[in-house]
């Protein structure tokens, strides 16, 4: 399935797997929306998602040029990080050791070790040039400021 509705992707699932014998399911996406041209590599994460909690074995990446073009390098590597975000949401409910990176970066985040963080993200290159470029040398990040919640909280328990 390529297109499907969010709330109809556990039945097309589950059919498929007993049709099938419980053979692995490779799903493309889906697309759970049809007005995400040129971001139809979030729709395809999204379906991707519900696909494999449903109980789909692999989720075949799609990129922000599907039905619109042939993908570019770029759009391959957007595509394929959304699906293993997409992936990685639901091996968190399969898996403890995925917790691994996630526990990683929720304690780099509670010390404001940015460095930790981005070397602990999916894509390290991309976070460390959004840091870089709107939160240069201050300990927090510019979204927050002086009004970060962890800054705060590490003050008054001090």
């Amino acid at each position: 399935p390529g297109h499907i509705p969010i709330d109809e992707i556990e039945a097309n699932v589950l059919l498929e797997k007993k049709i099938c014998d419980e053979a692995p399911f490779y799903v493309l996406g889906p697309l759970v929306t049809d007005i995400s041209l040129g971001y139809d590599h979030i729709s395809g994460a999204i379906g991707g998602a519900m696909a494999a909690l449903y109980g789909a074995d692999f989720l075949c990446y799609v990129t922000p040029s599907e039905h619109l073009a042939l993908p570019t390098i770029e759009d391959v590597k957007l595509g394929v990080i959304a699906s293993k975000i997409a992936a990685h949401s639901v091996n968190l409910l399969r898996n403890k050791k995925s917790f691994e990176k996630d526990r990683e970066i929720a304690k780099a985040r509670e010390n404001l070790n940015w460095k930790k963080q981005i070397q602990s993200s999916i894509d390290p290159a991309y976070a460390s040039s959004i840091r870089k470029e709107r939160s240069k040398d201050i300990e927090t990040c510019s979204m927050c400021g002086e009004l970060c919640a962890i800054k705060i909280l590490k003050e008054i328990l001090k």
